[in-house]
């Protein structure tokens, strides 16, 4: 029987990071391979993202907790109840990424950096497990019925999650998928084999990455077909969420008719949309009937606090919800100033504004401790599929089409007795879709990733300046305002790709990093 080789201690370090005992055959943790459920067991509990709890303590921790605060959804908090829980660490911590730093490490005195590369070392740590799983996949029994589906399941769960990885490494640390420049423009390395390689590793480009996305999802479609048995968890990928990821990534590359054809067999496959004129309990939970997929830990709770020293959403992008849309009030919670996420079971939705800062900051702070059912930002919804839908389309001129997807989803999202039919067209119907896209996925990940493909769409190219003001503070648990510095990310800014993790660069000697700006800032009255 074949071992499989699986690396449970060092992780990255496998892939990007140099070390002697990479040159040995195997860990000692190598596991012996002998059924498709062994390989099973591993995909759930090394390959996927586990459901956590919202921890602030370990929450730079987790892949991608800083996703939020790089993009226009998240502002300052200007006014809170409490002060005797400092948001401190984490929010110094994602001074270098909410302020769009030359390094994002950057601590806000700037005389050190934090570490860049948890989430890069994580994320290859689960293509490397992928890449085990597939490499040892036609080795296990496959006798049987039971055994070939068992096998077809891992393979093709394996796969989707390798292009979901990479998609996501690309839409970090690569430039936007621009056909003319994908070819050249540098993206993340790619390793697909189970071998130790004992190297360094240099990048390859937007094109080949992308390449390797649609090459797995693919494979992942033509194994997930072959599974008969019911979908039994949003925390198992299966042939729908395939079909959803595979729109996503057409869409980023300008591949309007393919975007358009996979969102269809979503919307066919799996058209539920939560209406929230009769909808009941809350909507980022497990049992939403618009789930296909879900993987992974949710920061949102934590970010956001009614507490000095923390984040709120941003004030601009809650004003754009008109009165009688109905995700304002089941998405969002305000009290003066603070604006924060209604994302759980456990928080109330606030209809009235009479309780006390302390009931507000109790709430918060109970919810950021508990186990959140969805993730804020590998969750997949059939809304998706209908925004997907309506944007190619009207990209490729079938407006008819467009309108019909999108005005489906508003059906569905405000008051009944209004009316909420987009009859635009032309720019002004992509404008529409746009703004609707940011509505409706808002704080799920989605919106920095969009920005930047706006910004090469060869249909409606548009980019924006975001400003983020950052105040300092004499201590973490301090209330007294002393400085404020503002920062301006500008239109088709060259932060708006991460630099690759410093960690990497240095090990890596000869990579090439993705040029960003020294951030300058202006001082301003608090």
């Amino acid at each position: 029987m074949k071992k499989l080789t699986y690396i449970y201690t060092f992780g990255l370090a496998l892939l990007l990071q140099g070390c002697s005992k990479f040159l040995e055959e195997y860990s000692q943790d190598t596991d012996y391979v002998r059924t498709w459920k062994d390989l099973d067991e591993l995909l759930i509990g090394d390959c996927y993202l586990p459901v956590e709890s919202s921890n602030r303590l370990s929450l730079t921790q987790n892949i991608g907790s800083w996703i939020h605060v790089l993009a226009d959804e998240v502002q300052e908090s200007q006014s809170a109840y409490y002060s005797n829980l400092a948001e401190g660490d984490y929010r110094e911590r994602v001074f270098g990424y909410y302020t769009w730093q030359q390094r994002v490490g950057q601590n806000e005195s700037y005389t050190d950096f934090y570490a860049e590369n948890e989430t890069w070392t994580k994320v290859y740590y689960c293509i490397n497990v992928a890449n085990n799983i597939l490499a040892s996949a036609d080795d296990v029994p496959q006798g049987t019925q039971e055994e070939q589906q068992g096998v077809h399941k891992v393979k093709g769960e394996a796969h989707f999650l390798r292009a979901l990885y990479y998609f996501w490494l690309a839409n970090l640390y690569g430039r936007p998928y621009a056909p003319a420049t994908a070819g050249s423009d540098p993206c993340v390395p790619l390793k697909t084999s189970a071998v130790v390689e004992d190297k360094k590793f240099s990048r390859q480009t937007v094109a080949e990455v992308y390449a390797q996305v649609l090459g797995d999802l693919d494979a992942a479609e033509s194994h997930l077909a072959q599974n008969k048995k019911e979908k039994v968890s949003i925390y198992r990928a299966d042939l729908t969420a395939c079909h959803l990821l595979q729109s996503r990534v057409y869409l980023y590359m300008q591949n309007w008719s393919k975007a358009a054809e996979y969102a269809k067999k979503v919307m066919q496959e799996h058209p539920a949309l939560l209406n929230l004129n009769t909808a009941q309990g809350k909507f980022h939970v497990k049992d939403n009937a618009e789930n296909l997929f879900s993987m992974g830990g949710n920061d949102v709770p934590c970010i956001f606090n009614y507490v000095y020293q923390s984040f709120s959403v941003n004030k601009e992008l809650y004003d754009t919800y008109t009165a009688n849309d109905l995700r304002r009030r089941q998405w969002f919670w305000q009290k003066g100033s603070f604006i924060g996420p209604v994302r759980t079971k456990t928080n109330t939705m606030y209809t009235s504004y009479d309780a006390t800062g302390g009931d507000y900051y109790t709430r918060a702070y109970a919810e950021s401790q508990l186990q959140q059912e969805v993730s804020g930002q590998f969750l997949m919804r059939s809304a998706e599929a209908y925004l997907n839908y309506a944007e190619a389309e009207a990209y490729l001129g079938n407006e008819g089409e467009a309108l019909s997807a999108l005005n489906t989803l508003r059906t569905n999202r405000f008051n009944a007795s209004t009316n909420s039919e987009v009859t635009a067209t032309g720019t002004e119907l992509v404008q529409a879709i746009r703004r609707e896209r940011r509505l409706e996925l808002a704080l799920e990940g989605h919106r920095w990733f969009d920005l930047r493909r706006y910004m090469v769409c060869a249909v409606l190219p548009e980019s924006q300046s975001i400003t983020h003001d950052w105040t300092y503070y004499s201590d973490h648990t301090s209330t007294k305002a002393l400085e404020c510095h503002r920062f301006v990310l500008e239109a088709n800014d060259a932060a708006y790709t991460l630099p690759i993790p410093q960690e990497v660069i240095t090990f890596n000697t000869g990579m090439e990093n993705n040029v960003r700006p020294w951030r300058e800032y202006v001082v301003i009255d608090n």
